[in-house]
């Protein structure tokens, strides 16, 4: 009967050690996802350390978590390509350049943010 409930558990434990796997291989190997970090400890103690309503510090929170999010996948998809071939090709640049385009993206719209609630 519970079957189920322990396979699910197990999913999750696994889902689990895989991503910190991830992270720690991404923290190991990227400069920009340790620099990317420091960044978004610095914005968050910012945002409790200013006046902010509890949105604005969950905008800035959400969107500093979304930018590690965005270098992990910008990171994957280098070594993807990395991977398929070594050989200069004009799609893989394209392709990592459109994972780097993510990462900036999503900076600025943190910085936007950011912008935004100091100014208003």
């Amino acid at each position: 009967m519970f079957g189920w409930l322990r396979a699910e558990i197990r999913r999750i434990g696994n889902t689990t050690v895989w991503s910190w796997q991830g992270w720690a291989s991404a923290w190991a190997r990227e400069k920009s996802l340790r620099q990317w970090t420091l960044v978004n400890v610095i914005s968050a103690v910012l945002a409790f350390a200013l006046d902010l309503t509890a949105g604005e510090r969950a905008l800035i929170l959400a969107l500093g978590l979304l930018l590690l999010a965005a270098e992990l996948a910008n990171t994957a998809i280098e070594e993807v390509v990395d991977y398929i071939s070594e050989q200069v090709d004009p799609r893989a640049k394209r392709a990592k350049d459109a994972g780097s385009a993510v990462v900036a993206v999503t900076a600025l719209a943190g910085g936007v943010a950011w912008v935004v609630i100091l100014i208003g």
